[in-house]
Order: C-alpha cells, then sequence, then structure tokens
C-alpha cells in the first residue's frame, strides 16, 4: 500500500528549525510530512542510482583506493632488513 505524500504547499518551511550537519530542518513537521519529505528523498535516491550507479561506485572507488610507490620511488636504504 503507497501512502499519500503531502504536497509541497502542505509543508511550512518558515517556522522553527533544527540545523542537521549543514541541513536545516524544520521541528514543526508532523509524522505525515516528516514521512513525505522521507519517501521524497528515497525515491531521488533510488533514481539517481539507477541513473549513476555505475560512475559513484568509480568515484567512490578512485576516493578510496591508496596510491601504491612506483618501483623507482623505493628508497632502499629505508627498508627495515
Amino acid at each position: 500500500m503507497k501512502r499519500r505524500r503531502a504536497a509541497p504547499a502542505d509543508i511550512d518551511f518558515t517556522q522553527h528549525r533544527v540545523a542537521a550537519g549543514s541541513i536545516t530542518l524544520p521541528t514543526h513537521w508532523s509524522p505525515e510530512q516528516a514521512v513525505a519529505v522521507f519517501e521524497i528523498l528515497d525515491d531521488l535516491r533510488e533514481h539517481v542510482w539507477a541513473r549513476y550507479g555505475l560512475q559513484i561506485q568509480q568515484v567512490l572507488r578512485d576516493e578510496r583506493a591508496t596510491a601504491v610507490p612506483a618501483a623507482d620511488d623505493i628508497d632502499e636504504t629505508d627498508v627495515p632488513f
């Protein structure tokens, strides 16, 4: 069963807010409004992954890879054995 999402006009962004990292979230949403925002973000994440998943994986792989020194960069006098 699909939940009815709150229409963007139903969400008032002008009242109190709480910081979550660099994003400021309203503190007055109803549970239904919070679920609507959560579902929209979840759908967006799915669509971005479907379109860019392979590129995202490659970027993350490149960012987390460790650099392997070239053989000519190794200082033989620094080897402990």
